[in-house]
């Protein structure tokens, strides 16, 4: 009966290419996919490749969107929209941006980081206000003023580490969570003294350059998420989900 309950929840995983939150809810039962414009890392057959949007009203009972482009949300990014870079990275870009990037003038590529800006915002509040899911969580980074503004029923984000999971590195991750509860410390390591090697080693993710292990960009790189959060969501996240099978039984 409880891998019944289990395997009548459809979890999503949209913006996921490597499958580390699909795998972490499949290895408890649910009926998890993912969700991506790129191929699957691990070559599952639980990957659905095509825009998360297309796939919306396909019955599922959780959302989590593991890392939408966040570039122009990010608080990191803000200042781009007062003066623009004079180049665009490939990380972030397609070629043909790029391209056209080139012979544009300062007004008319201001006017393009805005543009992206209002996709962006776009895409978040699509996700976040989507009415047919009952319980969506979306990873971003925090948003600037900007950004906000454009998000419809914006709600501000829960702040996690992953060495609250287990694993020994830093980097804030916000998660803007609809109907479900804040996620809880399952295994917190001691944090190292600031200055010393430890806390540089575990500062790795804000020090990546180059590409990464998986021939991911430098970009995609840090973006990769967390196995320990990955685990505490399919845990406590799936309870939700379960709970909700019993009061429908």
């Amino acid at each position: 009966m409880q891998l019944d309950l289990f395997a009548s929840k459809r979890v999503l995983i949209g913006c996921e290419r490597s499958g580390i939150v699909r795998d972490a809810f499949l290895a408890r039962g649910f009926d998890a996919w993912s969700c991506d414009i790129e191929a699957d890392e691990r070559r599952s057959n639980r990957h659905i490749r095509n825009d998360v949007r297309e796939v919306l009203g396909w019955g599922w009972d959780l959302l989590i969107i593991a890392h939408p482009p966040c570039t122009r949300l990010c608080n990191s990014g803000v200042r781009w929209l007062t003066a623009p870079p004079t180049k665009l990275s490939l990380e972030h870009h397609t070629p043909s941006e790029i391209c056209a990037y080139v012979s544009m003038t300062t007004e008319e590529r201001l006017a393009f980081m805005w543009r992206k800006l209002e996709e962006g915002a776009a895409l978040f509040s699509d996700l976040w206000n989507v009415q047919n899911i009952p319980h969506v969580a979306i990873e971003n980074p925090i948003m600037h003023g900007y950004g906000r503004e454009r998000i419809a029923n914006y709600a501000p984000p829960q702040i996690v580490q992953p060495w609250w999971f287990g694993e020994p590195q830093f980097k804030g991750t916000g998660l803007y969570l609809r109907n479900l509860p804040k996620l809880v410390a399952s295994n917190p390591l001691v944090p190292p003294k600031p200055g010393t090697a430890k806390h540089r080693r575990w500062s790795r993710v804000h020090r990546q350059s180059g590409w990464g292990r998986h021939g991911e960009t430098r970009a995609q790189a840090r973006s990769r998420f967390f196995p320990g959060i990955a685990a505490a969501m399919a845990e406590q996240w799936g309870d939700v989900l379960v709970a909700d099978a019993r009061l429908a039984a």
